[in-house]
């Protein structure tokens, strides 16, 4: 056993550690905590080991003044944690909510509960933030444990706040007599696992469907019985009391906000999300996650809001979208002065995310693996898919975590809610101890370089093409239409039209398309921002005139899916490979107008003009049908017609520019057949071995399974396919006997 005496000489020497106004600032400090426990038998029970853990508490409380007064406050939770071991290792999620259910058992009232909850709060608040400061957890381990407590305080205290209610007034029932619960959704930080040290929660409460309460004194309709419920919960943790607040809650990411119901039904929630829904809600929706309720209703919901998080189709207008959001908020710090918040400042956290999130919703519909809601998960897919460069990955992901433990450090200086860094010299001197670093200039060099570094990343990644375009104002004049017919002539003969009159009648006809002119006023700006780009790339392509025909009559097509628009905005390289291609054959033009998701095989000419091998299509073709519920069959063909077409483009691709010779061009078409054909009797065998069951024959007394096989002939069987070939196939099974 260690005594009070060598305990007090531990705590002194790390103290003498410690740079000098630290020092003197934490010295009578520390006489008041060995004063509080000197006394008590626990403190003077501990271990050598256990004092010189206990000693570590002086490096928390240079860092954070929550962690100082804490201690001083209630010096017992310090020996507490050291004795119960639960400093040095971190809970499980599961423990979480073991916990607190054994701590609240005893409660019959919501004011009990409260007592309960904030206090249960304290001690692993205070010990999450000791394992933080001191470096016994990283920083993964400190956001889960963070987002963990808050996912158990909730639904701990949702239980109890439904039993309370349901004893008023009765069970909530679905229309087949099952139990209802409220469904809380945690959005942000808190649906990621990545919650801060002095986070807001921002919930999102819903409920399966409407009807009325059964089996109590009194009745109440669904919607005022689970608004009730999660006022509560709103209440049991958001509410100030002696003891302070468990978590602050905010729940004005709702449908309607602030001046929308508190708690929706499904059918409800799906409607709006449906009619209502704007852009930066979906960027909200990708962190959305379940963190209480019936588990089986919640899955129901999030599949029914999935449509709206995620298109199906490659929804490049969320770079817009994206850059409009982040242009605001630079708006706001500039107006506010906040060149120094870690998250929403230039090279801050937020920037990072949008990154991210800005792939997620362009292609998380199209890509399962990247509907994550965890950014370093996602940027590393990023990384994996290359979509992002490797060297980008690790440095934005040392970046985040610098940023985000810098974050957590700023909120747990004083368990306030704050992204700043501090201007008092003895705070900063105190956040770069916390960071470890000697003193405030060696901190805000490392900051500056990564926020520098994700700047950079996010700036090529936002970068809007046409802005380091020189001006084209002949062509944007043109496109306008504020111009006489002599002079469009001219200017399209100056950029190389040899039929100027077609060329221009042309122009004239896609503006004034019914899908043109339909188009909202997003839409419309897309377009004429495309258009003098466009006009422009097809000037100089081999075949102007013919060319804007068949491009033209592209973009009629794919006008009111805007999205495709802003791709060929977005990325140069697309829209000069589709006027390339388009120029040079009317197939590929005419395939690209019918099957317009195509267009996203252009934004890499790598991948186009070096078509996979055979393993590699196979790979491929597996990959696109494992993001498919094997049940979906529309979508299974869809995934198996879209791997057809894109691999055929790649090779006519590569046909027209002689990237390949004619021979190699045949197998890879009879490659993509032989994938498709292999995957179509696998679907086939699927469906038919779950219906029917598998295939037997007796032959001399003994079940056989019966094989299946298909005999390619002609072109396929000699490798010699062309692109416009059919499959000559024969179909043979081995049955013998009965």
């Amino acid at each position: 056993m260690a005594d009070t005496t060598t305990i007090s000489a531990l705590l002194s020497d790390r103290l003498a550690r410690l740079p000098h106004a630290l020092r003197d600032y934490l010295k009578p400090h520390l006489v008041e905590f060995l004063n509080a426990t000197a006394t008590t038998s626990a403190a003077q029970a501990l271990t050598l080991a256990q004092s010189e853990t206990l000693a570590s508490l002086i490096d928390a409380w240079a860092c954070s003044e929550f962690a100082l007064r804490t201690s001083l406050q209630h010096p017992e939770l310090a020996i507490d944690l050291i004795t119960s071991g639960d400093l040095t290792r971190s809970y499980t999620a599961s423990e979480h909510v073991e916990r607190l259910n054994l701590a609240t058992r005893a409660c019959t009232n919501s004011a009990q509960l409260a007592t309960v909850l904030r206090q249960f709060r304290r001690r692993e608040m205070f010990r999450i933030a000791w394992r933080d400061l001191v470096g016994l957890a990283d920083l993964t381990s400190v956001l889960n444990e963070l987002s963990w407590l808050a996912e158990a305080c909730v639904r701990v205290a949702l239980i109890h706040s439904q039993t309370w209610l349901t004893q008023q007034f009765g069970q909530a029932l679905d229309t087949l007599g099952r139990p209802l619960s409220l469904i809380v959704i945690g959005m942000g930080k808190l649906g990621a696992y990545e919650l801060n040290f002095s986070s807001d929660i921002d919930l999102i409460y819903c409920y399966p469907e409407d009807g009325e309460t059964q089996g109590g004194p009194r009745s109440l309709s669904h919607s005022e019985f689970f608004i009730r419920a999660a006022r509560t919960l709103t209440g049991l943790l958001n509410d100030v009391t002696a003891d302070g607040f468990v978590f602050r809650v905010d729940t004005r990411l709702r449908p309607f906000g602030n001046s929308g119901q508190l708690a929706l039904s499904f059918d409800a929630m799906e409607s709006y999300y449906e009619r209502h829904g704007r852009e930066w809600e979906r960027y909200a929706m990708i962190k959305a996650r379940p963190i209480a309720g019936d588990e089986h209703a919640a899955k129901e919901l999030m599949g029914r809001l999935q449509p709206f998080i995620y298109r199906r189709y490659l929804d490049f207008g969320a770079f817009d979208s994206l850059r409009e959001m982040k242009q605001m908020i630079a708006s706001e710090i500039a107006r506010k002065g906040m060149e120094d918040n870690v998250k929403l400042g230039s090279g801050g956290i937020r920037e990072i995310e949008f990154i991210g999130q800005a792939f997620q919703l362009i292609r998380g519909g199209r890509e399962k693996a990247l509907q994550e809601r965890s950014i370093l998960k996602v940027l590393s897919l990023l990384a994996n898919l290359n979509l992002l460069p490797r060297y980008a990955l690790e440095r934005l992901t040392r970046a985040y975590d610098f940023l985000r433990r810098s974050e957590n450090r700023l909120q747990a200086y004083a368990d306030q809610q704050t992204h700043v860094l501090p201007k008092d010299p003895f705070e900063r001197l105190r956040h770069a101890y916390a960071m470890g670093y000697a003193d405030w200039p060696q901190f805000l060099t490392a900051l500056k370089h990564h926020t520098r570094a994700v700047h950079d990343q996010f700036d090529q990644t936002f970068e809007a093409p046409q802005a380091e375009t020189p001006r084209l104002d002949d062509v944007e004049i043109l496109w306008a239409g504020n111009i006489d017919t002599h002079v469009a002539h001219d200017t399209l003969t100056h950029i190389k039209f040899m039929q100027p009159g077609s060329a221009w009648q042309a122009l004239q006809d896609l503006k004034n398309s019914a899908a043109c002119r339909a188009l909202s006023p997003k839409g419309k700006e897309r377009l004429d921002r495309l258009m003098p780009l466009l006009i422009r790339a097809v000037g100089g392509s081999t075949a102007p005139d013919a060319c804007l025909t068949r491009v033209t009559r592209l973009i009629e097509t794919v006008a009111r899916r805007t999205s495709y628009l802003a791709l060929l905005v977005e990325h140069p390289m697309a829209l000069s490979q589709l006027v390339q291609l388009s120029a040079a054959s009317p197939w590929i033009a005419e395939l690209l107008t019918r099957q317009p998701i195509l267009l996203d095989e252009l934004l890499d000419p790598r991948r186009l003009y070096a078509p996979p091998n055979a393993q590699d299509l196979e790979s491929e073709l597996k990959t696109r049908l494992a993001d498919v519920d094997s049940d979906d069959t529309e979508r299974q063909m869809d995934a198996l017609r879209q791997f057809k077409q894109a691999n055929v483009l790649r090779a006519a691709a590569c046909e027209l520019t002689g990237a390949l010779a004619t021979t190699i061009i045949s197998d890879q078409l009879t490659f993509v057949a032989e994938s498709s054909l292999r995957a179509a009797v696998n679907m086939a065998m699927r469906h038919l071995h779950d219906r029917h069951g598998h295939p037997r024959y007796l032959l001399n007394q003994q079940s056989q399974e019966a094989g299946f096989a298909v005999i390619a002939y002609g072109k396929l069987g000699g490798y010699e396919l062309g692109f416009a070939s059919d499959l000559d196939v024969v179909f043979l099974h081995d049955s013998f006997g009965e």
